[in-house]
């Protein structure tokens, strides 16, 4: 969809210096280069893992965008990798959740992984020969947490864990799984989880067959069996206890902006394609675009798509800069998510029977924006964690306790 190169925005500029608009170019190069040509293969083909977008943006070290550069990371910071998802799903949103996705677990080893942890798993994410997942969510738990049964216990200085872990990003790509198990029963969910890195290669561990979703078409996520799987225990990241910590620092850390960054490549999308087809659509003398009732609607869609923008690189700039900013992560992904869901909506009825022609985009763009709604937490979740900043009885600022990592110079 980005025919031409796209001037960045100039609201983001407060959050901008030289090399994040020089990523800004690089990345919309990269998607019409290479992500746009595979699109329409990926969707044609929806049982097939794709592989080489993945590749490719390894070579360009973007799994690593925020690791430092002294394991092989390009150290750019958050409004950077925030800059890479958008750019990226503004061509394909499953290829920006193959990077999105691996982002998750490197922010779990950069803020509780050891010095040999990182030195061990980070430097093959940055040259792509080990990119990792994490694997929260199950078959019957879904998203909470606190319902995790899948059970690790001690033998010695290894732990034998055995569970199944269900719509895992990159399950079929990553080499290394993020896995949070239960190491204690009868406990409070707070110090009954503990985290693990468990390689793909171990006797026991299987990945079941790719089945594609209702959208994000080429990216995988799916489920992880673990029969008796051996780990050591410095294969443990965090404290024994801690796993619930990992999970839900990775998740408003990440996770959620990252969720929110998806968002605005696929609302940026559906608006381009929206508006460049309301004004060739010819109407009674003129086209639908200098219909007024239709330009209500445009309006509307187009405020939305400028305030979940603006969301989304206010939060990431805050993380570069240190500052307390859970909630408005939280807030990035929540808004972020809604917006695209009604703007997509809104953009099929104003396509008409147009919209539902299976060789036109905006059929791809609402099935992956369906995608939004449930990782990192329902809508419902990031409500519930709002009203507890609102009533002063949120426990825990992520963004407080973990630093930022060397940033960029300030715009």
């Amino acid at each position: 969809m980005n025919a031409v190169a796209t001037p960045v925005v100039p609201a983001l500029r407060p959050y901008f210096n030289d090399r994040h608009t020089q990523l800004w170019h690089e990345a919309d190069a990269f998607a019409a280069e290479h992500v746009a040509p595979r699109t329409a293969r990926m969707e044609a083909a929806p049982g097939r893992v794709e592989r080489k977008i993945a590749a490719l943006m390894a070579a360009k070290r973007w799994f690593a965008v925020t690791v430092p550069a002294a394991l092989g990371g390009m150290e750019a910071g958050h409004v950077a990798r925030t800059i890479l998802i958008h750019r990226i799903a503004c061509e394909s949103a499953a290829a920006a959740a193959i990077l999105q996705a691996t982002l998750i677990p490197v922010g779990a080893l950069l803020n509780f992984g050891t010095d040999e942890q990182q030195r061990r798993w980070l430097p093959p994410v940055a040259d792509g020969s080990g990119l990792l997942s994490i694997a929260v969510t199950e078959p019957s738990a879904g998203g909470h947490i606190g319902g995790i049964e899948t059970f690790a216990e001690r033998d010695g200085n290894d732990w034998i864990i055995t569970g199944a872990k269900a719509h895992i990003g990159n399950s079929h790509l990553a080499k290394t799984h993020l896995v949070v198990a239960r190491t204690a029963q009868a406990v409070p969910a707070d110090r009954a989880l503990t985290a693990f890195m468990v390689e793909s290669s171990c006797p026991g561990f299987s990945v079941a067959a790719h089945r594609p979703g209702l959208g994000l078409r080429g990216f995988t996520a799916g489920r992880l069996d673990l029969d008796r799987v051996r780990v050591r225990d410095d294969d443990r990241v965090g404290d024994v206890g801690g796993g619930l910590d990992v999970a839900q620092s990775s998740s408003i850390l990440y996770g959620r902006l990252n969720l929110a960054a998806l968002g605005v490549g696929l609302h940026e999308a559906v608006m381009t394609t929206t508006t460049a087809y309301l004004k060739a659509r010819p109407r009674y003398g003129s086209t639908l675009s200098d219909h007024p009732v239709l330009r209500g609607r445009i309006g509307g869609m187009e405020a939305c798509l400028r305030a979940a923008r603006a969301l989304a690189y206010q939060a990431a700039h805050c993380l570069d800069q240190g500052l307390s900013c859970d909630p408005d992560l939280i807030t990035a992904k929540l808004l972020g998510a809604q917006w695209a869901a009604q703007s997509v909506q809104d953009a099929m009825e104003l396509h008409g029977a147009q919209a539902l022609d299976t060789d036109y985009p905006l059929q791809r763009l609402w099935r992956d924006t369906q995608h939004l709604y449930p990782p990192a937490g329902t809508g419902e979740v990031q409500r519930i964690r709002l009203a507890e900043e609102a009533l002063g009885e949120s426990r825990h600022q992520w963004s407080e306790r973990f630093a930022t990592l060397p940033s960029p110079a300030a715009p």
